[in-house]
Order: structure tokens, then sequence, then C-alpha cells
């Protein structure tokens, strides 16, 4: 089997592509497993510097694998997967090397949760941004250790109850984004070379000033949000809202 994110070592830059085009980079339990034996390999080198998490196709990462919400336990199922989802995003903070998010193209819902935990966030033209889970009856629970620390109060408020779009430079905006970009590949090539004259036990500890406060807040919220996030996806809301997701039609509730 084909992994689903691409792991290779350029000098001191290890680069992580996703690469699941055929569910807009959904994640699921293997695109999940595979980035975290990627983290593991850039930590292990110790010729790497900095991660490069980047993408194939036209979106980074769609969010949740909704074509895998079934079977078992449906909240034992959901359960799992936001703890799956919680250790990812801690694994990417808690990284001893700077992970620079290289994005070109859509992201939604979950997959904004990955744009949070990452250092430094370089965002191109074609990029859009949407935290749509009201919309289909659940919340951005899991993503909220890592987005609340970077959102200013008022975008959070707005974006995560209209589920409207926004771009790389709205984005940047509101402390989602480091740089909107024109040339995602120049802007990433220049923060790279930054960073690579840093010291692995520089870059580490300088890295962990930025992130304490963040890993304080899984530590203290990630076990109640993954239990409010399986409570919200059994619902008779949530199966309504993903129903009417799959059949491209609007929720019962949807205002006309």
């Amino acid at each position: 089997m084909d992994t689903l994110v691409e792991y290779a070592v350029d000098g001191h830059v290890a680069r992580l592509t996703l690469n699941s085009p055929h569910n807009r980079n959904a994640l699921s339990g293997t695109l999940v497993s595979h980035l975290h034996q990627g983290l593991q390999d850039a930590a292990a080198d110790a010729a790497v510097r900095v991660v490069v998490l980047g993408h194939t196709g036209g979106t980074f990462c769609a969010g949740a694998d909704l074509a895998e919400a079934s079977g078992g336990d449906p909240f034992d199922m959901a359960a799992g997967r936001a703890r799956e989802l919680a250790a990812l995003l801690r694994a990417i903070v808690e990284s001893p090397r700077p992970v620079i998010a290289a994005i070109d193209g859509h992201v939604r819902a979950g997959g904004l949760g990955l744009v949070g935990a990452c250092d430094i966030v370089v965002a191109g033209p074609r990029s859009t941004f949407a935290l749509t889970e009201a919309r289909i009856g659940v919340a951005p629970a899991i993503i909220s250790l890592t987005l609340l620390p970077k959102l200013s109060a008022r975008a959070a408020a707005r974006y995560y109850l209209t589920g409207e779009k926004f771009d790389a430079g709205e984005a940047a905006a509101i402390g989602l984004v480091t740089i909107a970009a024109d040339d995602v590949d120049a802007a990433v090539a220049s923060l790279v070379a930054d960073i690579g004259h840093g010291s692995p036990q520089g870059l580490a500890a300088s890295k962990a000033l930025t992130t304490a406060a963040i890993l304080a807040g899984f530590d203290r919220d990630a076990q109640r949000l993954a239990t409010e996030s399986a409570q919200l996806f059994v619902s008779a809301e949530a199966r309504e809202g993903m129903l009417a997701f799959l059949e491209k039609r609007p929720p019962r509730w949807a205002a006309p």
C-alpha cells in the first residue's frame, strides 16, 4: 500500500507531503498514522533542522474522513477518532523540530487544526479556509486546542459560528497564518534558510517557549473535549448533518 504521507529529506529539511488526493487529504486513520511516523522519523534524524508539511492536489486537508464514521459502537469510535486527532496535533506541537506548513489549497474543519499546530504557516493565493463543523451539527472541539491560542477572540467567534470561507490574507490578519504569499515555495525556502542557522538545541528550546501554554491546554482540556466531540458526533443532529453533506442537500435546520 502506498503511503498517504510522503517523507523525504533534503539537507536539513524533512518534507512531509499529504498525498491522499482521492479523499482530499482527509484525516483517515491511515493518514494520521503515516503523519505520526514522519514526525518521528524527522525528530530522530540529527541532520534535520526543520519539517515542511505540504500537500498534493488542490486541498491541503478536508478534515475528518466521514467515510470512516461507521462500524462498531458509534460513541466509542467517535471518541477514539477525537483522541487520535488530539494525539496527532500534540505530536506536531511537541516535535523538537520547527514545523512549517506550506499551503496552496483548501483547508476545512479538522485540517485547520493541523494549521494551528504548526509553528509557521505560509499560505498561497489558492488557499481558502472554513470551519464548517456547526453546519453538520458538531463543533471544532479538539482543534480548538491549537486554534484558540492563535486566533483573535473575535475571529474565532465569527468563523466558528458562520462557517464562511476566508482567504490567505484574512487568515494572516487573524493570526492563523504567518505569511500570505504569492509564491509559497520561495517564502518557505527563505524561512528554511533562516532556521538552518539555528542549532538543534537552540531551535528545540526556543520552540518549547512558544508551545508551553498550548501543551498546558492539551493537559487540561483534551480528554474533556474528546468526550464532548464524541457526544456531538453521535447526536441526531449530527447524523442528519452528515447525511445531508453526503447527499449534497441542505440539512433540515438550514435557513431558507
